[in-house]
């Protein structure tokens, strides 16, 4: 799957996701549409997951009218080739770090946990077990590596290395305090935020730290169903996400050549669970 053509804005950059495109009537600006494109394991699988570009995009707008931190979005029309799916972003000077905010121990924390009993350098309690809710969240950063590389975690004090004491601090404290409100805000919709990311740059022109990017979405954010998390049963940790698709391609692809394209029934279910988050989330 290919970026569209949008008239008027030429396309600049795709990634796993998303297409960016930038415009001389907008020269502050780019235009980030999400495709319905899906990835897993490093790689762009086939065919994509039907309206997901624009789930991901109504469920980040809503979450930053919920959130009292500036934002990357940008006053200006968006064309009808990409309507729903885009957004108008501010460009900023973003930081090389992903800022990884852990409430519960799963993914590649509880895998790192269950080598050394700390995650990113913070040391943990004892006898945790995988999806066990942490005494308080806890900030887990990531070095964003170049495009092909695989992203690593580091610790706070690789972080300040890397864009200094102050950003550093204000990048932490920033991710923990949106952490703890959309938390809040999801628990009173029956879903339990787990652990998400975020990306922050400066803007340019007054230096303000600026939350950019998706936020909080099914692709950013791991959510569970509180409900089904209290049950105890062999489906607490299902998330509302893809993990769908990467379990079947765990199961039926050995990792070498080229992915198998995916059955129409796991597209699907992969579909409904993007769709369920949002209507549980917004109402809507």
């Amino acid at each position: 799957m290919t970026a569209v053509a949008v008239p008027g804005w030429t396309h600049t950059y795709s990634g796993k996701v998303r297409d960016l495109y930038s415009s001389e009537q907008y020269p502050d600006a780019v235009l980030m549409v999400a495709s319905d494109r899906v990835s897993a394991f490093d790689h762009v699988l086939e065919p994509g997951i039907p309206g997901k570009g624009e789930l991901l995009t109504r469920l980040s707008l809503w979450w930053f009218e919920q959130l009292d931190v500036p934002n990357h979005l940008a006053e200006g029309e968006i064309p009808d080739e990409v309507q729903g799916r885009a957004m108008l972003a501010k460009t900023l000077e973003m930081y090389p770090v992903e800022c990884v905010v852990r409430g519960y121990l799963s993914g590649s924390g509880w895998l790192e946990y269950q080598q050394s009993q700390s995650v990113c350098g913070i040391n943990l309690p004892a006898g945790l077990s995988n999806g066990d809710r942490l005494p308080e969240p806890i900030y887990t950063p990531a070095w964003k590596a170049p495009m092909g590389e695989h992203d690593e975690n580091i610790t706070f004090e690789r972080t300040v290395e890397l864009v200094g004491i102050e950003a550093a601090r204000a990048l932490r404290d920033t991710s923990l305090a949106i952490f703890t409100r959309a938390s809040a805000i999801a628990e009173t919709h029956g879903v339990i935020l787990a652990d998400t990311k975020f990306e922050f740059g400066a803007d340019p022109v007054t230096g303000e730290l600026t939350l950019g990017d998706e936020v909080l979405t099914s692709d950013s954010s791991r959510y569970w169903d509180a409900e089904l998390y209290a049950a105890g049963g062999p489906d607490r940790l299902a998330s509302f996400d893809k993990q769908i698709v990467r379990n079947w391609l765990a199961a039926n692809w050995d990792q070498t050549g080229t992915p198998p394209e995916l059955p129409p029934e796991i597209v699907e279910q992969t579909a409904s669970r993007y769709r369920e988050l949002i209507e549980r989330l917004t109402g809507a």
